[in-house]
């Protein structure tokens, strides 16, 4: 398992909707931030916002027509689809599905729609565009949101090159809020029963709150263990993926904490083949949504090698939440 600052992951500046023009891999970005000033607080209204003529319904590839006119100069928003779920709040890592295009032309220039998978990325704290940040915080999950970002709280004067971007265009977007998460999520499955008196038994809270561990006074099994303590119902992992995870990890020795998220207040991400073998093989195939036990035997952990607070030779104990993947 690899332990690093979650606020690395992106380096702070970049412009990070990805993937603009033909790369379909979410790395396009541009090396700088905006030459232009955005104001701290930008004026929100209501419109003018081109129509979305088809693909209407939340989660659909959207359909906009071309811009109506001159757009406006401050940053035009309008909740197409209100959501009944979370509150977005700053901060918070976004999961969402997005279409952007040019008010002048309506030349799509970037959409997560055809990569299949929603993006993932901090909001409200300069890592995605300022109309982006100023517009989707306060938004509530299942929301479809369209937004007319002028300049100054796009790209500003350079424009975005990789994806024909002029300094003076406005960009429109209809962007699906999938997920929000920090570091109070949990996740939110069915309990399953834990009815195995030789494992431990973890806690079923759904509160943010670290869950109990509690490992009976028995010998640790010799093989890998992966259970369900709550069964989400999203997607199965695939070992491909890089998960968003609130984990906790105790020593079936004594039962003593070694790692905890929650203990550190931020999410972790991490791609899954980077993870020691027993979370690779534990977690692949399950879903999304879910809280899994893992009992790690060494081999399948750290061996005969201690890793920070865990000795060598040591059988290991997990509570993953697994909230979203990328």
């Amino acid at each position: 398992m690899r332990r690093r600052s979650l606020l690395l992951a992106v380096p702070a500046g970049l412009l990070t909707l990805a993937g603009c023009g033909d790369d379909k891999s979410d790395k396009a970005k541009t090396d700088s931030t905006p030459t232009s000033s955005a104001p701290a607080t930008a004026k929100i209204v209501d419109g003018p916002l081109p129509a979305v003529t088809a693909g209407t319904k939340f989660g659909d590839k959207p359909t906009i027509a071309k811009g109506p006119g001159k757009p406006s100069t401050d940053l035009a928003v309008k909740t197409l689809i209100e959501g009944t779920g979370a509150t977005v709040a700053k901060g918070d890592k976004l999961q969402f599905n997005y279409l952007g295009q040019i008010w002048d032309t309506a030349k799509v220039f970037d959409n997560s729609y055809d990569r299949g998978k929603p993006a993932l990325y901090p909001i409200g704290v300069g890592q995605l565009i300022p109309g982006w940040d100023q517009a989707l915080v306060g938004k509530k999950v299942g929301s479809r949101v369209e937004l007319a970002v002028p300049p100054a709280l796009g790209y500003g004067g350079q424009g975005n090159p990789q994806g024909g971007i002029k300094g003076t265009d406005t960009l429109v977007f209809v962007v699906d809020i999938a997920g929000t998460f920090n570091a109070k999520s949990s996740a939110d499955g069915k309990e399953v029963a834990q009815d195995n008196i030789d494992l431990p038994k973890v806690g079923s809270n759904k509160d943010g709150k670290a869950p109990s561990i509690d490992v009976p006074k028995k010998d640790a099994p010799k093989k890998l263990v992966s259970g369900y303590v709550l069964e989400g119902d999203g997607a199965p992992v695939k070992a491909t993926d890089t998960l968003l995870l609130q984990y906790k990890g105790v020593l079936w020795a004594g039962g003593k904490e070694f790692d905890s998220t929650y203990k550190r207040g931020e999410l972790a991400e991490f791609p899954l083949q980077q993870l020691i073998k027993g979370w690779q093989q534990g977690l692949a195939g399950k879903k999304v949504g879910s809280r899994v036990m893992l009992v790690v035997p060494p081999e399948l952990g750290y061996g005969d090698k201690a890793s920070g607070e865990i000795p060598a030779n040591s059988t290991l104990v997990f509570s993953l939440d697994i909230l979203a993947v990328l």
